[in-house]
């Protein structure tokens, strides 16, 4: 756990920043960051979606991971806990919630987060997870000096699924394939493509409730890929 903790670490010392100096930037300069962000995160998004060559395997993970995503809408569960954060800290930001989601999508959707967890559950080192610590952090005082303290908060789902998928890397030892984890990264990709034009205004999507379709792929191309 290690390398999430220290990841952990990167996002509040960055976040902590970016939010210090946000009421220094001109509003014209944060709309320009932000559109900056998505059309980054549209360009991750694309690279790792055509890591994988199993299309029918990601749209089943994708369409089924949705519909269990809507069933249960992650994402109103997520912004009534933005709004319970708001409430009990007394924080007037209204994106307050947009920055927590926004952040966490994008520090968890990466490849490096898989890899790094990995590598960590499989062999106990930790260098992906240091460099993606060096990278979240300088992304954090970006995000955070646009959406303000949610990106800081972003840290403990940050730290609870990272966390998580290290602990899960490490029972996994002689199952999670390099198929695997290209489709995983696939799908992560899709999921930020649509973060991408949710991030930009272009479509409002609920990002969060794709979420289902990272567990659905691991399964699906773990008995199905070849």
């Amino acid at each position: 756990m290690k390398g999430t903790i220290v990841n952990v670490l990167a996002v509040i010392i960055g976040s902590t920043i970016g939010t210090l100096i946000n009421f220094n930037i001109p509003e014209r300069f944060t709309k320009i960051i932000f559109q900056i962000i998505g059309i980054f995160t549209l360009y991750l998004g694309f690279k790792m979606a055509l890591e994988s060559s199993h299309i029918l395997i990601m749209i089943i993970s994708l369409i089924t991971g949705v519909i269990i995503g809507e069933l249960i809408d992650i994402d109103k569960y997520i912004n009534k806990f933005g709004d319970y954060l708001k409430k009990k800290l007394k924080i007037k930001n209204p994106a307050f919630s947009e920055g927590l989601i926004t952040s966490f999508l994008l520090f968890c959707m990466g490849s490096m987060t898989v890899l790094g967890a990995i590598q960590e559950g499989l062999s106990g080192k930790v260098d992906i997870f240091y460099t993606k610590s060096i990278l979240d952090g300088i992304s954090s005082i970006i995000l955070s000096s646009t959406f303000g303290i949610g990106v800081l908060f972003s840290s403990i789902p940050l730290f609870i699924y990272q966390g998580s998928l290290t602990l899960f890397a490490s029972s996994l030892t002689h199952s999670l394939t390099t198929v695997i984890i290209h489709d995983l990264t696939a799908v992560g990709g899709i999921i930020l493509i649509a973060l991408g034009f949710d991030i930009m205004k272009i479509k409002r999507i609920k990002v969060a409730n794709m979420l289902p379709a990272l567990i659905i792929i691991v399964f699906l191309s773990y008995y199905f890929a070849k």
